[in-house]
């Protein structure tokens, strides 16, 4: 059977490190207008494994900024960092494979018109550090 690491840890852990002007969170809060920008990241269901090893997690990644601009800008740094520069990275407890945009950012709708909201869906392939 396939050990699972806590996808979300792992990528909020490596999304602050490299975003360090954003929060970066699991979970919304009542304060979002005033940690802006923030980059929510949450698993979603779905996904697979290999039954040895490699696990396939589906991930959303949603900005929140006060512009729609300023959104868009920041979803795709994000964009461009888990193409390119996380795959194949490694921690402590996780190692990266392949990750590839199942949704590219867009915009999606959020009921507080005070800020806006883009996100995007990743496909992550990872599996535990030996």
């Amino acid at each position: 059977m396939t050990a699972l690491v806590d996808i979300e840890l792992e990528l909020i852990t490596r999304t602050t490190a490299r975003f360090p002007d954003a929060v970066v969170r699991d979970e919304l809060d009542n304060d979002l207008l005033n940690e802006l920008p923030t980059i929510q990241i949450q698993q979603i269901p779905g996904g697979s494994d290999d039954g040895l090893r490699l696990a396939r997690m589906l991930v959303d990644v949603d900005v929140y900024a006060g512009t729609r601009a300023d959104a868009i800008s920041l979803a795709r740094q994000v964009h461009a960092w888990m193409e390119a520069e996380l795959p194949g990275s490694a921690g402590d407890s996780v190692v990266f494979g392949r990750i590839r945009a199942l949704a590219l950012p867009a915009s999606r709708p959020y009921e507080n018109t005070a800020l806006r909201r883009v996100g995007a869906t990743y496909e992550v392939f990872c599996h535990p550090v030996s």
